[in-house]
């Protein structure tokens, strides 16, 4: 697995989606570069660093969120318990916990990195493409959570059965079941079997 600068202390100049930078990558997860975070969705696409964050409840159940309607990207859909991306230079790890704080208004328990996977999925109602060199993360939620309305619009923990129901039904991120299916061997162990995922 390809290692990462520290903690960086830089944070964008404002809220603008293409002031902030991402890390691109290249297929080994090696730093290349980086672009302005719209312009390395806008298709094809720039392979770039991203993160993915599952945490589960006491019962074993998932919390996911339901993006806020004002986001640039995949607005009003379900997904995981958070996502982003490292500013460059900022280790996966520590903007996986930053985030899940500044959207959710709680810090992971037990949270720790279970992986990568790459993929490419275009987002047809956007037309923006998430070209990603995914790290996933697993941990527990054990604290009330406090979501910022900017960023999450509702959440909701979730049993397997309920998930797959849920999924059925409404409309979720294009990268949700690709990164938890990479996912599920680090969320058994962390869960056990009796939560059946």
């Amino acid at each position: 697995m390809p290692t990462t600068p520290g903690t960086t202390t830089q944070s964008p100049s404002n809220g603008a989606a293409d002031a902030i930078l991402l890390e691109l990558v290249d297929e080994n997860g090696v730093t290349i570069g980086t672009a302005e975070k719209l312009a390395a969705h806008q298709p094809p696409g720039q392979l770039h660093r991203a993160f993915s964050v599952f945490l589960f409840d006491e019962h074993g159940r998932l919390l996911l969120q339901r993006r806020a309607l004002g986001k640039y990207h995949s607005p009003g859909v379900w997904s995981n318990t958070c996502c982003g991306h490292p500013y460059p230079g900022e280790a996966p790890f520590a903007a996986a916990a930053r985030r899940t704080y500044e959207e959710l208004g709680v810090s992971p328990s037990l949270l720790a990195e279970a992986g990568t996977v790459r993929y490419n999925h275009p987002d047809p109602d956007s037309g923006l493409v998430e070209q990603e060199y995914n790290h996933f993360f697993v941990g527990m939620v054990q604290s009330p959570l406090r979501p910022d309305p900017e960023e999450v619009d509702e959440t909701a923990f979730v049993t397997p059965a309920e998930l797959a129901e849920r999924h059925e039904k409404d409309t979720f991120s294009a990268w949700f079941m690709t990164v938890l299916d990479a996912a599920r061997p680090a969320v058994r162990e962390l869960t056990g079997p009796s939560a059946g995922w």
